[in-house]
């Protein structure tokens, strides 16, 4: 537990230093507990999350970083990857493909990419990924964007 927290205060001394080097990430680690963070993630530009600030939530385990964090999306997302009641995150980083190499702040990264670019074929959201693999890339775009616009972006006075 020792060296999970210590390379956890080293995450959180550069995640202070990178703050202005990557604006799409906001990683803040909670008061009172080094295990519980939390992100705040730009959808990316292009795609129908464009615009939308999505909330993150890590639980770190003990054996961090032999072992990956839980992470899930807190704001509503439309999306294949990820499941739309739980914000359970599909990503093989976060499963079987995890690396000690890998921080909170590069998970941040590869979910923001993830974003981008879905995979239809491992669906948590069958709704998703069925418009997806139908080729009803309209209608994925809409119901995402809607939800971008009801869950993700700031209400207008």
């Amino acid at each position: 537990m020792q060296a999970s927290r210590a390379r956890l205060f080293k995450e959180y001394k550069e995640v202070q230093r990178e703050k202005v080097a990557d604006p799409d990430i906001q990683l803040v680690c909670d008061d009172t507990n080094i295990f519980k963070w939390t992100a705040l993630i730009k959808g990316p530009s292009e795609t129908p999350f464009e615009g939308g600030i999505f909330q993150l939530a890590f639980a770190v385990p003990e054996q961090y970083p032999l072992q990956p964090p839980q992470v899930r999306f807190l704001t509503k997302i439309f999306h294949p990857n990820v499941h739309f009641k739980t914000g359970e995150i599909c990503l093989d980083i976060l499963k079987n493909a995890w690396s000690p190499a890998w921080t909170l702040q590069s998970v941040c990264r590869a979910i923001i990419a993830l974003m981008a670019h879905p995979e239809p074929d491992s669906p948590l959201n069958c709704d998703s990924g069925n418009l997806l693999r139908s080729g009803d890339f309209r209608g994925y775009n809409s119901m995402a964007r809607m939800y971008t616009r009801l869950a993700a972006m700031p209400k207008k006075g």
